[in-house]
Parts: C-alpha cells; sequence; structure tokens
C-alpha cells in the first residue's frame, strides 16, 4: 500500500502563485511514474502534470509555462509549482503515484483563484 497526502492549497488571487506538495509513504519503493490531476466542479478530472521516474516530465497545455512539477525521492515528495494561477485553474488537486500495476490517489487539495 501507498499513501498520498497533498498540501499547499488555499485561496490566491489571480496572477498569484502556490506551491502543492505531496507527501508519499508505504511501499514507495515501488512506484515509477507521479502526477497531478485536477477537478473542478462539474467538470472530469484531468491530468495537470507528470513525471517519469527518470525525470521524464509532460504538462496539459493550459498550464505549459507555468506550472513545474518536480519529485524528490530521497524525500518521497511530490511538488507542483503554480505561477500566474487564474481562475480557470480553481480546483481540488490529486496527487497520483503509480507503484507496478496500482494507482493510487491522494485525498485531494482545494485551489481557489479569486478574479
Amino acid at each position: 500500500q501507498v499513501q498520498l497526502v497533498e498540501y499547499g492549497g488555499g485561496l490566491v488571487q489571480a496572477g498569484g502563485s502556490l506551491r502543492l506538495s505531496c507527501a508519499a509513504s508505504g511501499r514507495t519503493w515501488s512506484c515509477s511514474n507521479m502526477a497531478w490531476y485536477r477537478q473542478a466542479p462539474g467538470k472530469q478530472r484531468e491530468l495537470v502534470a507528470g513525471i517519469t521516474s527518470r525525470d521524464n516530465t509532460n504538462y496539459l497545455d493550459s498550464v505549459k509555462g507555468r506550472f513545474t512539477i518536480s519529485r524528490d525521492k530521497a524525500k518521497n515528495m511530490l511538488y507542483l509549482q503554480m505561477n500566474s494561477l487564474t481562475s480557470e485553474d480553481t480546483a481540488v488537486y490529486y496527487c497520483n503515484a503509480q507503484c507496478w500495476a496500482d494507482y493510487y490517489w491522494g485525498q485531494g487539495t482545494q485551489v481557489t483563484v479569486s478574479s
């Protein structure tokens, strides 16, 4: 089992920044790819950014150049630096980990951007 706990969400004004963190525990040695997803009210959950075990990254087009995903393998931490936030970024953000054939999710952290 792997446990994921996100924190760092909150209320921020448009144009501001937030840094989300995800702490992983348990059988983290089995995890390879990790990612951040988000889900806005009335919308489907979408992949925001992903990072592989080799630190290759990919991003949702709308966040490219504004968001940066990173990980600290030694600390079992995943991060999402979010800059130039807009109201369109308002959502619950979830940490995701792929560990062998299983996928794990955190409980989510709310990000609200006021315009």
